[in-house]
């Protein structure tokens, strides 16, 4: 079959390898669209980061080069011996995490901050830019056939956004500001409306962000022409309740911590690559709270509800969808250049 494997920076390759098989426990699907998620930018622009390319991963026991992939969704073809919970023809997507089961985190049901926690589609195990995969029955969830294979590609990222505002302490009716409206950003603002904010902010430089914010009911600022942070105390008479950091941007964290109200939160969501300096006082004198998350946990279930209800929609977040073959120039390169993108989708299909 066709799959994208990473081989190293600026390496990803269209190789043909054999194809899984659904061994005992596990479950094959025929893949229908797959997303290309920051992460996957990244490894491609400056990896490996969470691909292991000199050792293999311990849980999956492979190293570079490695299947990507793993904002996926595709039907069921196969099922292996054991599996009881699933059937050919189901509409599916994966939750692509894979945990010990063992460690302290894994035994307090924190599977998602597992100590050796790994992503199918990194880690190994297989990924979403490819023909099939093979995943372990406890990983697939269905959608109903209400939820469409491009929407189901959204599950994941969905899933991060959802659990964000989840773990924050966001309440019905409070007023949040989101710091970046990439992918994330823009589906963090849905899992507030689906929370039931009362009012949302997004702060964007990229003008075609800020309208796509704007577009799904957030106040879009541009901090190229206002000083913020001064203009959400002053629209929210005081500071917003929860602020979401989604950029990585050291000097963002500082503004979401300052646009937040007395005993407000900072939930950062995003993973930074370099050290943010904070002064401590910013937080102590307003007793403010910060907080982080890693992927999610528990979540899929309430995602792919919220989609049959008409959330985090396909047709609002899609930007693009392309070929496998034409993933590098459509797809990455496409993306560290245009910045009117949002969601690349990708099928092995076309």
């Amino acid at each position: 079959m066709k799959a994208l494997r990473w081989h190293g920076v600026k390496d990803v390759r269209v190789d043909n390898i054999e194809e899984p098989a659904a061994l005992k426990g596990k479950v094959k699907i025929k893949i229908e669209w797959c997303g290309i998620c920051g992460s996957d930018l990244h490894e491609y622009a400056a990896g490996p980061i969470f691909i292991s390319q000199n050792s293999p991963h311990p849980l999956t026991n492979e190293k570079a080069p490695v299947v990507m992939g793993h904002e996926f969704s595709g039907q069921v073809v196969e099922v292996g011996e054991g599996v009881t919970k699933l059937k050919a023809g189901d509409r599916v997507v994966v939750e692509p995490i894979f945990a010990c089961g063992k460690c302290t985190a894994c035994r307090q049901g924190k599977y998602n901050l597992c100590e050796k926690m790994g992503f199918l589609g990194l880690a190994g195990g297989g990924g979403g830019f490819s023909e099939y995969v093979a995943a372990d029955e406890h990983m697939v969830h269905k959608i109903p056939d209400s939820v469409s294979f491009e929407q189901g590609a959204l599950v994941e990222p969905s899933a991060v956004a959802l659990y964000a505002v989840r773990q924050s302490q966001f309440k019905v009716g409070d007023r949040a500001v989101v710091f970046g409206a990439g992918p994330i950003g823009l589906l963090v603002i849905e899992a507030l409306k689906a929370s039931g904010a009362s009012e949302i902010y997004a702060v964007e430089l990229s003008a075609e962000r800020r309208n796509k914010a704007e577009e799904l009911g957030a106040i879009g600022l541009n901090p190229a022409e206002v000083d913020v942070v001064q203009e959400i105390h002053r629209l929210t008479d005081g500071g917003a309740d929860v602020a979401y950091e989604v950029t990585g941007v050291p000097v963002v964290l500082t503004q979401a911590i300052e646009s937040t109200k007395l005993s407000g939160q900072i939930m950062i969501v995003s993973i930074f690559e370099k050290e943010a300096s904070i002064h401590p006082n910013r937080i102590v004198m307003q007793e403010r709270n910060i907080a982080g998350i890693i992927g999610y946990r528990n979540v899929f279930p309430a995602v792919i509800s919220l989609m049959n209800q008409g959330y985090f929609s396909a047709e609002k977040l899609v930007t693009k969808r392309i070929g496998l073959n034409d993933i590098v120039e459509q797809g990455f390169e496409a993306l560290l250049k245009e910045k009117n993108q949002v969601k690349i989708l990708v099928s092995p299909n076309l």
